[in-house]
């Protein structure tokens, strides 16, 4: 699916106000109610965006230690053992199968650092985990950054000779304007 430059505004308004309504977000955006509710439509049946709900920070609620996690498996035990277990422990809160030297990548979070001990050791609990290998996360500069690819994917769209330029933004990181396209038809 193709996403433009109105598109873009509407996600990045949503994406900043969570709460903020349709309604209010036509005001914003200078264009009819059923135009954002049609993109927004638009946009959750071709998977663009996934779900809407709140992002919880686990260090908020007692969990303030991350460690991003390789995970050899037992390829006569499977996958779907390993990908059982793990998805059964709480702090375990992302995983990847991967290529290379790993067959899982996890992302996990811990009370401290030696609460992190008792999550290796129900991770390793699993018959189909032989090894993991973690580092712990010492801050996040990023995650889920997704944002400026859909304003490249955007402008793409918007910029008539479709070149791959990414639209202009001010200093708060906004588009510097956003045309408003016709209504998704």
């Amino acid at each position: 699916m193709s996403v433009d430059a109105l598109d873009y505004a509407i996600v990045k308004l949503f994406a900043e106000e969570p709460g903020v309504s349709v309604v209010e977000a036509s005001r914003r955006l200078g264009v009819a109610r059923i135009t954002v509710q049609a993109r927004l439509s638009r946009m959750h049946e071709n998977g663009v965006i996934e779900r809407i709900e709140p992002r919880l920070n686990p260090a908020a609620f007692g969990y303030p230690v991350s460690a991003i996690t390789h995970v050899e498996l037992d390829q006569g035990v499977g996958y779907a053992v390993a990908f059982e277990s793990l998805r059964q422990i709480p702090e375990v809160i992302d995983m990847y199968t991967t290529s290379g030297d790993s067959d899982v990548v996890i992302r996990m979070v811990a009370r401290s650092n030696s609460d992190l001990q008792r999550v290796f050791d129900a991770i390793m609990q699993s018959k189909a985990v032989t090894r993991t290998r973690s580092s712990i996360v010492l801050e996040t500069q990023f995650e889920n950054k997704v944002m400026p690819l859909f304003a490249a994917a955007a402008a793409e769209r918007s910029t008539p000779d479709r070149r791959r330029t990414a639209p202009h933004h001010d200093a708060a990181g906004s588009p510097a304007r956003v045309e408003p396209a016709a209504p998704a038809g």
